[in-house]
């Protein structure tokens, strides 16, 4: 039998090329895709309403979006895509963009897509395929990784296409200018991580923290097009003097087997400065999750700890080891996120009585020393509930948890809702479907959310739109 995690998911499959990199034959009817929704919270008794903000089209517009969408002071979007733009960079997409949406001036109007920049790739020393959203820091300045591209050696099937970058998009003074990017760092692709991936973290300190899916120089079980290394958890210190070079330096190398493999991004930091995420691959020899396929293990939640002195080392924990089918889930894909009330809540694609993905939290000890407990709040079903959640978890003010997931009654993939159970002493998780997707000119496969003002919630989707192939 196969796994939930292998299986096709509406022509989303994994492929030799991780996450949503696979090739053009695989990507459906059209290249252009929806941009983003907007649902607006009514009342319990009502249907939330969707609306679509912008359908891509493809070079010399983006395509293929990834990660989840930021805001700025005005309200404008910005987000990433890891396709478009442009055409000439090596590798196995094109060259992919940053995007801004702008609101209508007035009401009933349409929001204004502008193309901030479009990657020029390996050739120039510059990034490409972007592979994961965006953060935001005070000033407006946009955050990001590209899992090509970059001045690092790397080949793929024989071409160079770089190991991947950390970029930087600085707002023009003046409006009319363009963005500046600025290449933070090229990876190279040996112990310092290649293909980064998932949306970036800031600490207090302003340094970054992300992760890459391979090298490391650790592990041998992972993708062979990579060089088998499982990937690492990194950290970026900005320069000390204006104008100087940002520093990497890698806190884990995940090596597989009992540890993780290929971590995701989309990490969280405890105010403690404790990093949080997950890892898709690794954590066992159970081939339950990967049958002939040459990996093992469902997946991990894994934390990593600063060092006590200045010089000492990151020290990670495994937090859990996931163990798929039928009473666990397999391949966390969106990270986690710390709930207000304490704990970790996220998604696994594959797994549970059904084999199609659960909805999990992960609550700390009472006692030093003791295992973090895990339970399931929501066992999909691959009927109305949809199936093989890709993306994390966002939490909204009144605890509820929103994500997504592929299926629906309508094959498009839907938005949905965990709320908590009513009393403080327990019960049972509410799961509500708030959205379903019908494709073009509506969107299909939606991805991350982000919380907007009044209640509203944006996101991607993968496919669907108006846009032509």
């Amino acid at each position: 039998m196969t796994s939930s995690y292998m299986k096709p998911r509406l022509g989303f499959l994994r492929s030799a090329l991780p996450r949503a990199r696979f090739p053009r034959k695989m990507r459906g009817a059209t290249v252009a895709l929806l941009l983003a929704v907007a649902l607006f919270s009514l009342p319990a008794s009502a249907e939330w309403k969707q609306k679509v903000l912008y359908s891509f089209q493809g070079v010399p517009d983006g395509a293929i979006p990834t990660g989840a969408v930021v805001f700025d002071k005005a309200g404008n979007l910005y987000g990433a895509t890891q396709d478009g733009g442009s055409s000439s960079c090596a590798g196995p997409g094109q060259c992919g963009t940053v995007y801004k949406l702008a609101p209508p001036a007035t009401k009933g109007g349409a929001w204004t897509e502008t193309v901030l920049y479009v990657f020029k790739g390996h050739a120039q020393n510059d990034g490409a395929t972007p592979e994961g959203g965006l953060l935001i820091d005070e000033a407006g300045n946009l955050y990001g990784t590209t899992g090509y591209g970059g001045s690092g050696p790397c080949l793929l099937l024989g071409g160079a296409v770089g190991c991947g970058t950390v970029y930087k998009l600085s707002p023009p003074a003046k409006q009319s200018d363009p963005w500046t990017e600025t290449v933070l760092y090229s990876f190279q692709g040996g112990k310092d991580g290649y293909v980064a991936s998932g949306d970036l973290v800031f600490d207090k300190a302003g340094n970054l923290y992300g992760a890459t899916l391979f090298g490391g120089g650790k592990g041998t079980t992972c993708d062979s097009l990579y060089g088998g290394q499982c990937g690492t958890v990194f950290k970026l210190s900005p320069p000390k003097t204006k104008g100087g070079k940002w520093t990497e330096k890698v806190l884990h190398a995940f090596a597989g087997g009992s540890d993780g493999a290929e971590p995701n991004g989309d990490m969280v930091l405890d105010s403690e400065g404790t990093i949080y995420g997950t890892t898709q691959l690794g954590g066992n020899q159970n081939d339950i999750c990967h049958e002939g396929n040459g990996f093992d293990g469902c997946g991990i939640v894994f934390a990593l700890s600063p060092p006590a002195t200045q010089y000492g080392s990151w020290s990670e924990r495994v937090l859990h080891r996931f163990k798929g089918r039928p009473s666990d889930g397999s391949g966390p894909q969106g990270g986690v996120v710390l709930g207000s009330g304490g704990g970790l809540y996220g998604t696994t694609i594959g797994g549970g009585s059904h084999e199609d993905g659960i909805v999990f939290k992960l609550a700390a000890p009472v006692q030093r020393g003791s295992s973090w407990k895990e339970s399931l709040i929501h066992v999909f079903t691959g009927g109305d509930d949809g199936q093989g959640p890709w993306a994390g978890l966002v939490q909204g003010p009144d605890g509820s948890f929103y994500g997504t997931a592929s299926g629906s009654p309508s094959r498009g993939g839907l938005i949905f809702r965990m709320k908590p159970p009513a009393s403080s002493s327990g019960g049972a998780w509410v799961f509500d479907v708030l959205y379903s997707f019908t494709g073009s000119p509506d969107g299909y496969d939606p991805l991350e959310l982000a919380l907007g003002k009044g209640g509203a919630i944006f996101g991607v989707t993968l496919y669907g739109g108006t846009g032509q192939s």
